[in-house]
């Protein structure tokens, strides 16, 4: 028997929760649809940048630019925000990105979908794209899954992989990823699969980004430093100490020549070494990017 067409198919009543650039592109791709969301929910304006100006989410900028109506609410889990839910009467809530932990009774209130980008139990939480770039993993993808009240622990709905290249940072691997999401997402909400509990075994934990992973290690190898340049490239971007204490050298690109040496920064000619990573281009406090031998040509040394 030949499966319904996509005009046959039930639409399903959506609200969207959401917040960083890639819920945005889920939210793109979803409100071009049949289950365009009733309603988007994301986090409230916050100071950002170095002028502390009120920035919106991405997801609040997309929302306005689709048409969708918009909520900010300071706690998704308070009563008003629930009762806004609850008044555009979805069949089922679609999460990705959004965060804040979303509690009972909001949890069981709805059928809530989650769109993780990583392949679940592995890099279950914050950061999952940039960690399995940081561990070497040689691939990753997305799982949608029924959201719990455990941390990304909900049972697995569909799943789809993606090979992470040698050459990937997060700014090339993170749109693959991101069709890859609502590519998976509209096929669970047209064919409604059955989900399946995950296994514990292999469970990890994709920490937030914190300054530390951000900065780069003289005591470990090139191998190691280039991949966490290429996990925070270009949206939150390594840095590596210098050697006076006067602070950080942003690193926005970086080579390596040999993975297994160490050591700390120097200047060799017009070329700028950590170990084995060749920094190809830096960026110093408060001032644009540059070449490395821009940079050495105006400092002189590393130090």
């Amino acid at each position: 028997m030949p499966s319904a067409s996509p005009r046959d198919r039930p639409v399903t009543r959506t609200v969207f929760l959401g917040t960083s650039g890639f819920a945005a592109a889920i939210l793109a791709r979803l409100a071009d649809g049949p289950h365009r969301p009733q309603l988007v929910v994301t986090r409230p304006d916050r100071p950002a940048g170095r002028g502390r100006r009120l920035s919106a989410p991405p997801v609040a900028d997309a929302a306005r630019a689709l048409g969708l109506a918009l909520a900010q609410p300071e706690k998704v889990n308070e009563e008003a925000a629930r009762a806004r839910i609850a008044a555009a009467a979805p069949d089922a809530v679609i999460v990705c990105a959004f965060g804040a932990l979303i509690r009972e009774p909001l949890l069981s209130d709805f059928e809530m979908l989650n769109v993780h980008p990583s392949l679940l139990p592995r890099w279950r939480g914050a950061a999952p794209v940039e960690r399995a770039i940081m561990e070497g993993d040689g691939e990753t993808g997305v799982c949608i899954m029924r959201l719990t009240a455990g941390l990304d622990s909900g049972p697995v709905c569909l799943v789809g992989r993606e090979p992470i290249t040698g050459a990937d940072t997060y700014g090339t691997l993170t749109p693959r990823l991101q069709e890859l999401g609502a590519d998976l997402l509209l096929r669970v909400l047209d064919e409604r699969p059955e989900c399946a509990e995950q296994i514990e075994a292999g469970v990890t934990y994709a920490e937030k980004i914190g300054p530390a992973d951000r900065t780069l290690d003289p005591a470990a190898t090139a191998a190691v430093n280039h991949r966490a340049v290429r996990a925070l490239t270009p949206h939150i971007g390594a840095r590596v100490e210098l050697a006076d204490g006067s602070g950080f050298l942003g690193v926005l690109r970086a080579v390596v020549r040999d993975p297994d040496v160490t050591g700390a920064l120097r200047a060799d000619g017009d070329r700028l070494l950590l170990g084995g990573l060749e920094l190809l281009e830096v960026q110093p406090a408060g001032r644009r990017p540059m070449d490395a031998a821009a940079y050495l040509r105006g400092r002189g040394s590393p130090s």
